[in-house]
């Protein structure tokens, strides 16, 4: 038995299938955890779903932000963006059942010394204290009112946590970290514009896990999202986002012993937006 970590999918079913095949996963045996961001921009997001969701609890997956943003869609409450892949998805018979999987979904996993997330953890935060914290979140995702989660979810205030905030701007600040962060201050305000290399981050900013002594720094939290980033292995973090959208590979790395795999993209888009 084997657990093996894979980074943002974004609809790209077929180097998924080539990717596992490379590793020889066996849904029987072996366990499968997934960053986030299964859907969008690549050709195969509903082919996508249907199949992480076939594989049971042979499969974890964390929400990332174009996970939600499919759900928002969906729920009415925000507009399909130019680059976005998801018409097929939102058409297919099966789409209420699959969204409705979706958002059973967790925002955070924890298991033994790792963490998966699809961003990152406030610097602030402890792994029990954002396990809880993501919760909140997803008890909100499955309420009969999600609708209301995703009518306030978007803005990028409160940029800083803040154990007296609450309701809907305590659970954006939440859903903003695990989703959305790159780069924060030391103290914990975030920053959502940048995107890119580590050797452009705007001064007064680092990456949220080089910030000295942040609480989470004796786990190794399992993320994506950066595709700027890159490959990012050290003791305490595994970043798996490698870009396959853009051309890069997709990568897959084995927990147990950390040994690495990577297949190629099939046809990748175009990055002009």
């Amino acid at each position: 038995m084997a657990t093996y970590a894979i980074g943002d999918l974004q609809g790209c079913y077929a180097e998924l299938q080539s990717l596992l095949e490379r590793i020889c996963f066996d849904p029987t045996q072996d366990k499968l955890w997934l960053v986030g961001d299964l859907v969008n921009r690549g050709p195969g997001s509903l082919e996508v779903l249907r199949f992480v969701r076939s594989l049971g609890d042979s499969a974890i997956t964390v929400l990332g932000n174009h996970d939600l943003h499919l759900l928002a869609v969906a729920a009415g409450l925000a507009k399909l963006h130019r680059g976005d892949t998801l018409d097929q998805l939102l058409n297919a018979p099966d789409c209420d059942e699959l969204l409705h999987w979706l958002r059973q979904q967790r925002l955070l996993h924890a298991e033994e010394n790792y963490v998966l997330v699809h961003a990152g953890l406030l610097p602030s935060w402890t792994v029990e204290q954002a396990r809880g914290l993501a919760h909140e979140v997803e008890s909100a995702l499955r309420s009969d009112d999600y609708a209301e989660f995703f009518a306030q979810m978007y803005g990028n205030a409160p940029i800083a946590w803040s154990s007296e905030l609450s309701g809907y701007q305590r659970l954006r600040v939440i859903t903003n970290a695990c989703t959305r962060m790159r780069i924060c201050t030391p103290q914990g305000e975030m920053e959502f514009k940048f995107k890119g290399e580590v050797s452009k981050i705007p001064a007064g900013y680092l990456p949220w896990f080089e910030v000295p002594d942040r609480a989470s720094r004796d786990a190794t939290i399992v993320v994506g999202h950066w595709s700027a980033l890159g490959l990012k292995v050290t003791p305490n973090l595994i970043a798996l986002d490698t870009g396959c959208l853009w051309g890069g590979p997709m990568t897959a790395i084995r927990l147990d012993d950390r040994r690495l795999f990577q297949v190629g993209c099939n046809t990748p888009v175009a990055k002009d937006w």
